[in-house]
């Protein structure tokens, strides 16, 4: 096939004549494509947590509205493939992605929000997704190169827990990643966690946005006391440890567990509260983060700091670090 053909806005599974390219052509294509969509756009935020239960799709979603109601064009893509709860959370679960004879489209949230994940394409949503890792990469690299997500200033990738193969996959697929929030509770065992996210981060030259302490203190509704039900302080004590930003501390809130399952976001049906005034704080440190003069600079100190750090825990582990 000629390369101007090639060079056209298609997968090789829609241009009717895939048959006359080499595997190698096919795969020189499907590269193209995928570096031209993410071309398009400015800055890409990956939201991971060391462990599970800890309120990382709840950040990542609220992170995405926040962006969105400040006029910013935004994506969020729900990588956890075998937990998709993005949808529910914004009450789009009874939605279905839809295709273009060249383009998968994404669900809008707003007209300025789109949203892809794999809930969307499960015919029920007691269907589990009973993957290994070659078929996950070939979902995230069609969710990345063949979605219409047009120009954004933003997306962000919530992942599923852990440092495998989906935040590996993610990162590598995307190739310029902006940066890593990493979400944890307080308690030490969340942080052991929550810490390895970190060095994983800095492994793969992933700039480290900062950490975000949720279910940090709750206020009894009846007396107002502070009830401290999972410690409070450990994010930010582990964030001046391992020399990061401390990005802040979202209260737990019932409303937020009422809203979430009802599909509404708590920055936008909260706006008021303790925790989404907490919440939109961090979104602008984010945004300061990738804006901010000299902010590359400090990541890539961070980064040889981490890379040095992680070397020398598993010196014995040579060929694992040449591989990352």
């Amino acid at each position: 096939m000629s390369q101007e053909r090639c060079d056209k806005d298609s997968t090789c599974e829609t241009c009717g004549q895939e048959g006359g390219c080499s595997e190698q052509a096919k795969e020189d294509h499907a590269e193209k494509l995928l570096k031209k969509t993410m071309g398009k756009i400015r800055h890409k935020f990956m939201v991971m947590s060391g462990k599970g239960g800890v309120g990382k799709s709840t950040v990542a979603v609220n992170l995405s509205v926040a962006l969105a109601r400040d006029g910013r064009e935004v994506g969020i893509l729900d990588a956890d493939l075998h937990g998709p709860d993005v949808p529910k959370m914004l009450g789009l679960d009874l939605k279905r992605l839809e295709g273009s004879p060249d383009r998968i489209e994404p669900v809008a949230y707003y007209p300025n929000l789109k949203v892809v994940s794999m809930a969307f394409l499960l015919p029920d949503p007691d269907s589990p997704v009973v993957w290994r890792g070659p078929l996950k990469h070939g979902a995230f690299k069609q969710f990345l190169s063949e979605v219409s997500w047009g120009d954004l200033d933003y997306l962000i990738v919530d992942l599923p827990p852990g440092t495998g193969d989906e935040p590996l996959s993610v990162a590598q697929l995307i190739g310029e990643v902006d940066g890593a929030v990493i979400v944890t509770t307080p308690q030490d065992v969340a942080l052991l966690d929550a810490r390895k996210a970190v060095t994983f981060s800095r492994m793969l030259k992933i700039p480290v946005v900062g950490i975000v302490e949720n279910m940090s203190g709750f206020s009894c509704p009846h007396c107002g006391k502070t009830i401290n039900l999972f410690k409070v302080g450990g994010g930010q004590k582990a964030a001046r440890e391992l020399n990061v930003p401390f990005l802040g501390r979202i209260v737990f809130d019932p409303d937020i567990v009422e809203n979430c399952d009802k599909g509404l976001p708590f920055v936008e049906s909260l706006p008021n509260s303790r925790a989404a005034e907490a919440f939109l704080k961090i979104s602008k440190k984010c945004e300061e983060f990738v804006n901010s003069p000299g902010s590359g600079a400090q990541a890539m100190k961070d980064t040889r700091t981490g890379i040095s750090r992680v070397k020398a825990m598993l010196k014995d582990k040579k060929t694992l670090i040449e591989e990352v």
